[in-house]
């Protein structure tokens, strides 16, 4: 919101969304967290596993987890953007009103 408690004329945030596509949204903010903390476990369990060469049995079962993750989180992420994408799609040329055809 801007300083005076108006929100700017530009910002996405003043259309109104459906239910859906909130919980879409949120799905794709959730879905897009998951991915960046897996893939920044991934990127730790490798430096661990590069520098300090645990020995225990355990580790070589952990480490590749997040990677798993990740590789899983990828294409879930990617379709649901595409999805969230597609919903917010701005209307089509027919339907603008006339004062935008005329650029500055």
């Amino acid at each position: 919101m801007h300083a005076l408690g108006r929100r700017m004329p530009c910002s996405g945030s003043t259309r109104r969304h459906s239910p859906a596509t909130h919980r879409l949204t949120l799905t794709v903010r959730g879905a897009g967290r998951l991915l960046c903390c897996s893939l920044a476990a991934g990127m730790t369990t490798a430096a661990l596993d590069l520098l300090l060469e645990p020995q225990a049995g355990w580790w070589r079962t952990l480490w590749p987890l997040p990677w798993f993750l990740t590789c899983l989180t990828v294409p879930a992420w990617a379709v649901l953007r595409a999805r969230e994408k597609a919903t917010q799609r701005p209307p089509g040329e027919d339907t603008l009103p006339d004062h935008w055809d005329q650029a500055a």
